[in-house]
């Protein structure tokens, strides 16, 4: 199927690793112009050179910490003078979640709550106010922001609020913003393998006094397709909401996790 993403220009924040990569890498495969940002300009430009000569699109690293107005309006600007304008911007820039021990009641500080929420839900909602005038300029354009499953479960007070936050924010800006032709969507990971997964693996293998393929078989173990889903798996979600193709999903929000919990949704 074509998702009529060539020639489309898109800005990935947080595109520097991980899913942010892997989404830059596969809208890259897809024809797409990126931008991708993040705080360190050396990893932006390592992994713009490598997608572009791995996908032959151009995917440019511009440094930026979306905690703060002034570098995201400065973000939005240089992509425009790059690209030539923006049709998609896929929010990933956040600090990421399960890879710490999970601080119980007592042991959440003001300070990393408001960091958590100035980040990923502010932050998010920063770069979406400035790329929305954009997009309804051109009467065209996908929003896409990435979430988490703490969203849909108890366990990290600070991690289910910020993801609920983020699902929240979503359907009120495609409500806004709908009628102006431009889609806004959440995407909630589970469990995914990234860069950081191999030696997750191996801590936990010499931790546990097994093999490392028995603790990732058990990590598998957490959805219904018994299969640690991979980072490019949420990219090609990404990719099929980022295309015109998408126009019948608009404020929703998609688990990609494999099929994590017993909840139904409806």
């Amino acid at each position: 199927m074509d998702l009529k993403l060539l020639g489309k220009r898109a800005i990935v924040t947080g595109g520097s690793r991980g899913i942010g990569k892997a989404i830059a890498r596969v809208l890259a495969a897809e024809g797409v112009s990126v931008v991708i940002s993040a705080r360190g300009q050396n990893a932006l430009d390592a992994t713009a050179e490598e997608l572009t000569n791995e996908t032959g699109s151009t995917v440019t690293g511009v440094s930026t910490d979306t905690g703060s107005d002034d570098s995201v309006n400065a973000l939005i600007t240089e992509a425009k003078n790059i690209m030539g304008g923006i049709d998609i911007l896929v929010n990933c820039a956040a600090r990421p979640g399960g890879q710490s021990t999970v601080p119980t009641l007592a042991g959440v500080t003001t300070e990393e709550f408001s960091d958590h929420m100035n980040v990923k839900v502010m932050g998010y909602l920063r770069c979406a106010r400035e790329v929305a005038p954009v997009m309804t300029k051109q009467g065209w354009g996908r929003i896409i922001n990435i979430s988490g499953l703490a969203s849909r479960s108890t366990g990290t007070v600070v991690g289910s609020m910020r993801n609920v936050a983020v699902t929240a924010m979503t359907k009120n800006l495609a409500d806004e913003l709908g009628p102006h032709g431009i889609n806004v969507t959440v995407i909630h990971p589970g469990m995914t393998r990234t860069e950081a997964t191999a030696g997750v693996i191996a801590k936990r293998a010499l931790e546990e006094g097994v093999s490392e393929s028995e603790i990732e078989a058990m990590m598998a173990q957490g959805n219904s397709s018994r299969t640690l889903i991979d980072a490019s798996d949420i990219a090609y979600v990404v990719a099929m909401l980022a295309s015109p193709l998408s126009i019948a999903i608009n404020g929703d929000g998609i688990a990609a996790g494999g099929g994590v919990g017993t909840a139904i949704y409806y």
